[in-house]
């Protein structure tokens, strides 16, 4: 018989598996690591496509559905943070992530994530991604996804090595690690500003750096 999946929320899986839950970029060191970015360059062509994007997103952000705002933002977005194809890891979209963690089936599709595997089949994931419609979409819990998916990850790696990941809900990017049972959750970026927007490239190119030193066996 097919197990029954259920759509959990985040509230449940802080009461499923005791996990403490830290807001801000300087609540625990992991984040803080991730998230306290220097500058960084662009080239000409990127420059221009950053500019592009930030105004598309200034007039249009709200309007949009969600296939919108990914192939005509996130989709830069992430191509401006470096997050690509290499020797070592791949980048996976709309793929469905399951473990048994404790006693419980977890069973999620990831928007975006980064692997390590072999072709189109991932097998160590590092990195979730999701993204939650519109601005003013009122169903559905975004945090409680990635975290899914992340708790998820934690099980099927073995290796105690934290997690990464970002949920976007229309402007607002947050960025969040699991480790142990604690999750961390970022300061809200908004997409539309453009400092912030070059944060948020800034720090999904940190998290390459982070992916490369220390989490690669």
């Amino acid at each position: 018989m097919a197990k029954k999946i259920k759509q959990y929320k985040e509230v449940d899986l802080i009461k499923l598996f005791d996990l403490k839950r830290l807001i801000g970029n300087h609540s625990h060191p992991l984040l803080q690591e991730w998230v306290s970015i220097s500058d960084i360059s662009l080239t000409v062509s990127e420059q221009e496509m950053f500019d592009s994007i930030l105004e598309d997103a200034i007039q249009n952000i709200h309007n949009w559905h969600e296939e919108d705002l990914k192939m005509q933002f996130i989709a830069f977005v992430l191509k401006l943070g470096h997050l690509k194809n290499t020797p070592r890891y791949h980048p996976y979209f709309e793929r469905v992530v399951e473990a048994t963690v404790g006693e419980n089936f977890l069973k999620v599709k990831t928007d975006f994530m980064i692997a390590s595997g072999v072709l189109d089949s991932p097998e160590v994931p590092y990195f979730h991604f999701q993204e939650w419609k519109r601005q003013t979409d009122p169903h559905g819990d975004p945090i409680g996804q990635v975290l899914e998916a992340m708790l998820i990850a934690y099980e099927l790696n073995q290796n105690a090595k934290p997690i990464y990941g970002c949920y976007v809900v229309g402007r607002s990017w947050n960025f969040i690690t699991l480790e142990n049972r604690t999750y961390c959750i970022s300061k809200t970026y908004d997409c539309t500003e453009a400092d912030e927007l070059l944060q948020i490239i800034a720090i999904l190119r940190k998290f390459k750096e982070l992916l490369e030193t220390k989490l690669l066996d």
